[in-house]
């Protein structure tokens, strides 16, 4: 008996007769297999998105090490750089003036350049004589007062709400902390003297600068499109003057609120009894220059003032008259005098004077605003959105405010038409 059926053992000619001839094998569908002379380029076989994100990601940082170079660069050459970029602030600051001097008046170039210079000298150099009286005149009054005031903070601090042996340490360490560092302060006193001699060397370069600036600035301008090729000659000057208007509504917004936000803390300072308010008003105004920041260490200032002479109650009083202040700035003179010239975000000039501080110190926070800005204007202009149409329609980056070349205003109609590269220039008078 079998419990399993025999099975037919297939002959060897049943086997080779089951494999498929080669001719008989259909070919299987995708790609070859990559061999070492494979034709292809490597290229195809990396996923697009892939490409994209490398291209982007070398593209990124070749932008980096270019903005590192030129960062260092600057660094360098700060005692140059400096000078110039403040002569560019305030030569737009002070154009009108040599433009009125030069079209209405009919004073020569260099006349009319002069003439503005020496004028804004004399304006700053009577605010900080009269200023320089009134710190004289005051601190002699206000030693006492300041002495009796830091021993009242003193005594609050060790026997009011907050005492404790902790407050009471700090201070003890604080002055034997001025004691031991004398020696160190005083070698600071000098180098600051260094520094000094430095600033004089630094104002001198830029007030020659705005000079040049202002009664040969389309020349320096036209000198320098003319660098560039014939093909991108016109988009980088009509750039530069879209450049030009917006650091000009910048800096003359910038000393309109500081000169608001000057007058009113210095008169708030005035009801309240506090002692040198000419000098205070001076470094509020002074201080604006720097957006936020600027703000604040003055109004902090202010109060610190009002704490040491007046005591807390006036300080407090102080304080809310420098947060309506700022308020007052926020609110109402922000808006209604910057126009769509400087169209930054709050955030980004927050950011921008923060990476500014932190890159080049007080320097860059100065610079940050209006670097960016400009930077905005230009990047927005060659990418094809024109914040300035109006000057394309015989408007002047001169004569026009910058409303009017934003087109909120309508341009007037009997000004010339637009100049070639170099004739109506960033830097220019004319």
């Amino acid at each position: 008996m079998r419990f399993f059926p025999r099975v037919k053992t297939p002959s060897l000619t049943d086997v080779r007769g089951r494999v498929p001839r080669p001719e008989q094998v259909q070919p299987v569908s995708g790609p070859p297999p990559i061999a070492l002379n494979d034709p292809r380029r490597a290229d195809d076989a990396v996923p697009f998105g892939l490409r994209v994100a490398a291209g982007v990601s070398w593209r990124v940082l070749l932008v980096a090490a270019a903005l590192y170079l030129l960062g260092q660069i600057i660094g360098r050459t700060s005692t140059v750089v400096i000078p110039v970029a403040v002569a560019l602030l305030l030569t737009s600051l002070l154009m009108p003036a040599a433009v009125f001097l030069n079209h209405k008046l009919r004073f020569p170039r260099a006349l009319a350049a002069i003439t503005t210079l020496l004028g804004a000298l004399a304006i700053l150099i009577g605010l900080l004589y009269f200023a320089g009286n009134q710190v004289v005149v005051g601190v002699s009054q206000l030693s006492g007062q300041v002495e009796q005031g830091v021993n009242q903070i003193q005594n609050w601090l060790r026997d009011g709400p907050l005492a404790g042996p902790q407050i009471s340490q700090a201070i003890d360490q604080g002055r034997n902390w001025v004691q031991s560092n004398a020696g160190p302060l005083t070698s600071g006193a000098v180098s600051g003297a260094v520094t000094a001699g430095n600033l004089v060397v630094a104002t001198i370069m830029a007030l020659f600068a705005i000079f040049f600036f202002l009664s040969d600035g389309d020349r320096m301008w036209a000198w320098f499109v003319r660098l560039a090729p014939k093909e991108i000659r016109s988009p980088i000057h009509e750039a530069g003057r879209r450049g030009w208007v917006t650091l000009s509504s910048y800096v003359k917004t910038q000393v309109i609120v500081a000169a608001v936000d000057a007058v009113l803390i210095g008169l708030g300072a005035f009801l309240l009894g506090l002692p040198l308010v000419v000098p205070l008003a001076l470094i509020v105004f002074f201080s604006a220059a720097i957006p936020v920041v600027g703000a604040v260490v003055s109004g902090a200032l202010a109060v610190i003032l009002a704490l040491v002479v007046q005591g807390p109650l006036i300080a407090l009083a102080m304080m809310g008259v420098v947060l309506a202040v700022q308020q007052i700035e926020g609110n109402l003179l922000q808006p209604i005098l910057m126009s769509k010239a400087v169209s930054l975000h709050p955030l980004a000039t927050i950011l921008g004077v923060a990476v500014g501080s932190y890159l080049f110190g007080i320097v860059g926070a100065l610079f940050a605003v209006p670097v960016l800005a400009v930077t905005n204007t230009v990047v927005l202009y060659l990418n094809g959105h024109d914040k300035f149409p109006m000057l394309d329609q015989n408007a002047s980056v001169l004569t026009n405010s910058a409303k009017e070349l934003t087109g909120d205003k309508h341009a007037p109609k009997d000004e010339e038409s637009p100049p070639a590269p170099g004739g109506d220039s960033p830097a220019s008078g004319r």
